[in-house]
């Protein structure tokens, strides 16, 4: 059977240059991985463009489509982060567009951007950093209460501004952890049940059952991972706007 692993490997794709950056070597080479993320950053734009095109009365497919996946995470911010959700709504929906995508496109011979935990961490590091510049906006030096939740008696205090910190700091790490895993997890088990068909489907007769059960788990895993593809971006989505209301609604932390 082919190694499961090799479909994450990163390959170069077109060759450019390194530059260095504050004494950092960085190669400009375009990999799988990056032209991945490009053409998942290019379906989104293509999709909601044609899905806007006509803005029809009745809508047809492409509309509906769009028009609900919207309206999902529109109503996810309000309900979470209240009326002010609409102030982040465009910053939410592009990471959900932007990851489910990617992970749609896995499913299709693609290469699957999230699999990389560079790049999952990137967009973890994304929503934390986005949290860290809207509290302080927001509330300036009260940003820090955040780690120091209002009710708590005096003696144990440090115990849970020390316990906040840390959950808050390995936030972005968990965003990143959750998808990676999920997504490499996924398609390591369709590899493996799709290379049993292969396997034992040349054994002959003896062999043919035991390929048609692998197959048919090939199928079920198959519609597991496209509603998994999708539940991942949702909770992206969700815990961006956890971590947004956090710092939005500060006082009531």
């Amino acid at each position: 059977m082919a190694d499961p692993m090799h479909q994450f490997q990163v390959s170069k794709i077109v060759e450019l240059p390194t530059v260095t950056v504050l004494g950092l070597p960085i190669d400009l080479s375009i990999t799988n991985s990056v032209a991945a993320m490009l053409l998942a950053a290019t379906l989104v734009i293509v999709f909601y463009a044609l899905a806007s095109a006509k803005q029809a009365v009745i809508p047809g497919r492409l509309q509906t489509v769009g028009e609900l996946l919207y309206g999902l995470v529109d109503g996810l911010a309000e309900s979470i982060i209240g009326h002010e959700g609409k102030k982040f709504l465009p910053f939410v929906f592009t990471l959900f567009a932007f990851v489910l995508f990617m992970n749609l496109q896995g499913m299709f011979l693609v290469f699957t951007a999230t699999s990389q935990l560079a790049v999952t961490l990137t967009l973890g590091m994304l929503v934390i950093l986005t949290v860290v510049a809207v509290g302080f906006a927001k509330n300036g030096i009260k940003f820090f209460k955040l780690f120091a939740p209002s009710g708590v008696p005096g003696w144990i205090l440090p115990l849970v501004v020390l316990i906040e910190i840390v959950s808050f700091l390995v936030r972005p790490l968990t965003l990143a952890l959750r998808l990676f895993g999920n997504m490499v997890g996924g398609h390591v088990v369709l590899k493996i049940f799709a290379g049993f068909v292969v396997a034992l489907g040349g054994l002959g007769v003896l062999g043919w059952a035991g390929a048609a059960l692998a197959l048919t788990s090939v199928v079920a895993l198959t519609a597991l991972e496209f509603m998994v593809a999708f539940l991942q971006a949702f909770v992206f989505a969700v815990l961006a706007c956890v971590y947004l209301n956090d710092v939005v609604h500060l006082d009531s932390h």
